[in-house]
């Protein structure tokens, strides 16, 4: 198949993807959909700007390191299950010469390094989903600015997140000097993010995603099926965390903070990922317990707490 699509051809996937601004697509993410999706994130966020990513550990590589040169201090504070240091290959150090320092939540205002960026991850993946309280989460943010250094937010699942902070995306992007979201994980798009912030700040990103290979020819179907994903999914998160509710408790679970929870069992990963099949999925991970992460959407919301608490007790019949 050719580089470039006919016009014909674009407009007719364009359609089939779902409701998408008249517009054509983009090239090398200048205008079209692409244009169109960071308009709307950076209106969602309540930022001067958005920019559009390919992947996530791109968008949080390329945030780090202009705080850096902006910063002038190559220490990056995070929590010590943040993504940057399990999830991305040591690319904070290997290319972009930064160093992490590990510090608690509440150990911001006593880190004896001196930083210039703190990460915060909200929600906490690593520990299941969990948010914070939104005074604590202020709380950590002053205590960052206390020390002159700036705040970028992991805001991978951000969208799904302020029901359980109860507050509006605009108010919570504003606590912080940069945000990145993602458009393929709760969202449910083909792939993509975005990182929010000021004008400038988004203009020195646009550099550094050419730097790191991120300026494709055309990104437009990754951006249609964001904006997809912002009209169709986004407004059914809510209904989504409620219903993750009524999972948990069919299964004897705390009450989760989103509509994701972790479930930790004994057991071997290969067998449980056999067992749980339909019920809890096949993404099993390995540990002093077997780890898996439960996310409850559409589908989700056909299962009665009867049916829920039937499969439960039925799978642990299994083990």
């Amino acid at each position: 198949m050719n580089r470039q699509l006919s016009g014909v051809r674009k407009k007719t996937l364009l359609e089939m993807l779902g409701p998408v601004p008249d517009v054509d697509p983009d090239r090398y993410g200048d205008g079209g959909p692409v244009g169109e999706l960071e308009t709307r994130v950076a209106r969602l966020l309540g930022t001067e700007a958005a920019l559009f990513v390919p992947t996530g550990t791109m968008a949080q590589q390329i945030a780090l390191r202009c705080w850096a040169d902006r910063t002038h201090n190559p220490i990056v504070a995070m929590h010590p299950q943040a993504h940057p240091l399990h999830h991305e290959d040591d690319a904070l150090t290997v290319l972009t010469g930064l160093r992490p320092v590990r510090v608690g939540d509440d150990e911001v205002a006593s880190c004896p390094e001196p930083f210039g960026t703190l990460l915060l991850e909200v929600p906490d993946r690593e520990a299941g989903f969990v948010l914070p309280s939104w005074d604590d989460l202020v709380a950590t943010v002053d205590a960052a600015r206390d020390r002159d250094a700036v705040v970028h937010l992991d805001g991978a699942r951000l969208w799904e997140s302020v029901h359980g902070l109860g507050k509006p995306l605009d108010e919570i992007a504003g606590l912080f000097d940069s945000v990145y979201v993602s458009f393929y994980k709760s969202l449910e798009g083909i792939s993509g993010a975005a990182l929010a912030g000021s004008a400038d700040f988004v203009q020195q990103a646009r550099v550094w995603r050419h730097r790191y290979g991120g300026m494709l020819f055309q990104q437009w179907p990754a951006a249609v099926s964001a904006l997809h994903g912002l009209d169709t999914v986004l407004p059914r998160l809510g209904a989504y965390v409620e219903h993750a509710k009524v999972v948990a408790g069919a299964m004897g679970l705390p009450e989760p903070h989103t509509h994701q929870f972790a479930l930790h069992l004994p057991g071997d990963p290969a067998r449980l990922s056999e067992l749980s099949g339909r019920f809890l999925g096949r993404f099993w991970r390995a540990g002093t317990v077997a780890k898996t992460e439960v996310t409850i959407a559409g589908p989700a919301l056909e299962w009665t707490p009867e049916e829920v608490r039937e499969a439960w007790q039925h799978f642990q019949g299994l083990l």
